[in-house]
């Protein structure tokens, strides 16, 4: 195995200044040594402040310009640094060194977020994900710029607007925050019937994950490659996480919000912090450039996935995420993301919604960041040198030298010159293009309903029955009824089951017609009944890699396990398991009923990571309860134990009693489980660990809808 090259130290200086301010003294932004930074400038000691006084004056103001405008979407975001190694050269399909050169170590920055709340909403919103791939390479930046599910909403940017001032809050009231609950979102993708997939899928489990670090990850768009003799491959990218793809049900995630709204956020960090290394595999799913049509939906269309049954994903390298960032705003608030971000043997396809987003990711940056220069901020500088004619803007950072700013020069040497192709320049594929000048979709773009049908029939039962709950609370949410049965009656056309359970819930009929048209994008001069989309069909009758249990992993590392006793505690009981789960990396976290320490029944005294009346189940994946008489004597008095208890039973979670705490499963709804496999009295921590690893007991759920908590 070739050794691999070190990461750059240029990287490091892409933060912040790395250096210590221990020992510095405090200045102006000018340099100027300062003696007071607490008390303006006065004419005595009660007198009015002086308008003299410039260190107060540099101060107010940087602070009064501090923020800049928050992304219109996107705005709430979490990100770190890390590293991509490649496993395999593929120089076959593409000529990019990160795809070819498996000697690389690449670094990358990688910012989550979600798509449709403020910059101050909750991690825990029913929302897609964005999943933004940074990759500092030795021939440029490439930015991989995707999100959390497969497709996208529309199919053409022109709607783009259009969809997002559905989704955000209604102008009039500015209600409601970070949801898709309400009236406009309804009637736009009711009428845009292109938006019936990804909003399947946002109302899947997917919409609302477990973790950041237990999410795909999928660039969306078909790219093409593009290899050193010129052959052309169409290529979907995907992230697939090592930890494997988990979801919270849609009640944990009302109360993680209240509970801790960075939860998210806090997750990702905390699992760096302590050496717990988030990691994805990178793949691809590729296709031959003369099979471009071969498929019963058109590869340019963004609403529609690529069956991994068809084109299985090629797994090619992996992605680890190793570092936190040391400064939110300098990093993670300013770095700049662009799907036009390429390296040679990469290339653009002519999918309108990509080719739309070209246009749309630089004029963001200039409204966020105020000026063309933002690529000179250290977040988002390429680690290969920049050598153009571009000159001068706001907060310009080069001191370019020299007399010449143009091209071709013989003043300045010729310099910068142009690179052969052979010598690494980027050329766009030479594609031959003809046609007339038509604002028109083309008819294989039309199919609106076969795939989302197929999404619903390739889920497992439980996951099915998320997505119908999910329906149902956010149609119930809307006002207007004919906004909901033009829903059911679209839904219909996809699922009788989704339709009918669905409209059971709404206590509304669906209706067997619609009158008007629905799908409304199109042309004013066309006639509305003769585009509408056709009947599903069945090309595919499951996808299995669509399901969350398609990508399993048997690990509990990082997974939170919360552990209740009090004073007088089983020592033994509790120690045994905790090395045991520790040493396979879960983080075990002890709460008592207050804070401080609490004293096993031999003495021992353990620091208490949170009394129970300052966190909640929700934020635990696993409930471990070790016995000791005077513990649990005082634990059955706590009422928010028997809610902690409750709730793990009701969310399908692993939970173990050992010893006195049976008592405890006698008194609450666990005891209406005796053959739950995920309820466990005096087990191994083995068995406990392996339930643990599996996520959730989803057979439990249909069974829990009369626990009280």
């Amino acid at each position: 195995m070739m050794e691999k090259k070190p990461i750059s130290k240029k990287i490091q200086d892409l933060a912040v200044n790395h250096a210590k301010s221990d020992g510095r003294a405090a200045t102006t932004d000018q340099g100027l040594k300062i003696s007071h930074d607490s008390n303006s400038l006065r004419a005595g000691s009660r007198g009015p402040s002086l308008l003299e006084d410039f260190i107060l004056r540099e101060k107010i103001t940087h602070f009064d310009h501090e923020r800049i405008p928050e992304r219109i979407v996107h705005a709430r975001g979490s990100a770190a640094h890390g590293y991509f190694e490649l496993y395999e050269d593929m120089s076959k399909y593409t000529k990019a060194g990160i795809l070819t050169d498996t000697a690389r170590t690449t670094p990358v920055f990688v910012r989550f977020s979600t798509v449709a709340g403020s910059r101050g909403s909750g991690d825990l919103a029913r929302d897609i994900r964005g999943f933004a791939v940074k990759f500092y390479t030795e021939e440029g930046i490439f930015d991989l710029v995707g999100n959390n599910t497969p497709v996208f909403f529309i199919q053409d940017a022109m709607s783009f607007p259009d969809l997002v001032h559905s989704v955000k809050p209604e102008p009039n009231n500015e209600i409601p925050q970070a949801a898709s609950a309400h009236d406009t979102f309804y009637d736009f993708i009711s009428l845009a019937t292109e938006c019936l997939h990804n909003h399947m899928w946002a109302m899947s489990d997917r919409g609302i994950p477990r973790s950041l670090r237990m999410m795909e990850g999928f660039g969306i768009h078909t790219f093409r490659l593009i290899n050193s003799k010129g052959k052309v491959h169409f290529a979907r990218f995907h992230w697939k996480p090592q930890l494997g793809v988990h979801s919270v049900t849609w009640d944990e995630a009302v109360k993680i919000n209240g509970a801790d709204p960075d939860f998210h956020r806090r997750d990702l960090w905390d699992s760096i912090e302590k050496g717990q290394y988030p990691s994805w595999e990178l793949g691809l799913q590729l296709i031959p450039e003369a099979d471009e049509h071969k498929f019963d939906f058109d590869l340019l269309d963004a609403t529609k996935l690529i069956p991994e049954e068809l084109v299985p994903v090629k797994r090619i390298g992996k992605m680890t995420l190793n570092r936190n960032p040391e400064n939110f705003f300098a990093e993670t608030e300013q770095v700049a993301f662009h799907p036009g971000h390429l390296v040679p043997g990469i290339d653009f396809t002519n999918d309108p919604l990509l080719q739309g987003r070209l246009f749309s990711y630089t004029d963001t940056q200039l409204s966020r960041l105020g000026t063309p220069n933002f690529h000179e901020l250290p977040i988002n500088r390429p680690l290969s040198p920049v050598e153009n004619n571009q000159r001068d803007a706001q907060m310009r950072m080069t001191i370019n030298k020299g007399r010449s700013s143009y091209f071709p020069n013989t003043l300045g040497g010729g310099c910068p010159y142009l690179s052969k192709i052979a010598e690494g320049g980027f050329d766009s594929h030479a594609e031959r293009l003809e046609g007339t000048k038509i604002r028109e979709r083309s008819e294989s773009f039309s199919d609106h309903f076969s795939q989302p049908a197929m999404f619903f029939r390739s889920l497992k039962p439980w996951e099915q029955q998320h997505m119908i709950d999910a329906y149902t609370f956010e149609l119930g949410k809307c006002i207007t009824e004919a906004i909901k049965l033009r829903m059911l009656w679209l839904m219909n056309q996809m699922s009788g089951e989704l339709a009918q359970q669905v409209a059971e819930g709404l206590g509304l009929a669906i209706p067997t017609d619609i009158d008007e048209p629905i799908n409304r994008n199109v042309g004013a001069d066309a006639d509305p009944k003769s585009q509408q989309p056709g009947p599903a069909k069945n090309y595919l009758d499951k996808s299995f890699a669509l399901s969350q249990t398609f990508l399993k992993s048997e690990t509990i590392a990082t997974r939170q396990i919360a552990v209740l006793l009090a004073d007088g505690f089983s020592q033994k009981d509790l120690m045994k398991k905790k090395e045991a789960w520790e040493a396979e990396h879960a983080f075990v976290k002890l709460i008592a009923p207050h804070g401080g320490s609490v004293r096993s029944y031999t003495g021992q005294e353990h620091p208490v990571t949170a009394s129970i009346v300052t966190t909640e189940s929700v934020l635990f994946d696993a409930l471990y309860i070790p016995g000791g008489e005077q513990s649990i004597a005082a634990l059955k008095d706590q009422g928010k134990v028997f809610k902690f208890i409750n709730e793990m039973i009701k969310h399908c979670k692993t939970i173990a009693f050992d010893g006195d705490a049976t008592m405890l499963h006698e008194m609450s709804a666990a005891k209406q489980f005796p053959a739950d496999k995920a309820i466990f009295i005096n087990a191994s921590a083995a068995d406990i660990a392996r339930s643990i690893a599996h996520h959730r007991n989803w057979k439990r759920e249909p069974l829990t809808s009369q626990i009280a908590v």
